[in-house]
């Protein structure tokens, strides 16, 4: 079976779409850190280096909206307590994080 490259170039590919959804640097860094599993937001700022409280926040609100991330409440009440966990699609990639965290050894090798 030959293996078909999609025309990532046309705005309404599949893959395309896939790919701007994690464009952004912060957000592959957040799947990384979340496949250790739920975290609430100050360890996963410690955990990634450079984030602001603001890009962190805006980060995870984006995952949530892409289904990437769930949010969970742990304590209603303030000062409110949230986790933030990968959603079954966000676990998807790990193998894909996998792959390139794989090729980036065998390059600098």
């Amino acid at each position: 079976m030959a293996f078909v490259v999609p025309d990532v170039l046309e705005e309404g590919c599949a893959t395309r779409q896939a790919l701007e959804r994690l464009a952004s640097k912060w957000r592959v860094l957040l799947v990384y850190a979340l496949l250790a599993g739920p975290q609430r937001p100050a360890e996963l700022r410690r955990r990634v280096e450079g984030i602001t409280q603001k890009v962190l926040t805006e980060t995870l609100r984006g995952m949530e909206r892409d289904g990437l991330v769930q949010r969970q409440v742990l304590k209603e009440s303030p000062p409110q307590h949230v986790e933030y966990a990968l959603t079954d699609i966000g676990k998807t990639l790990q193998e894909p994080l996998a792959a390139i965290c794989a090729w980036a050894t065998q390059t600098n090798a």
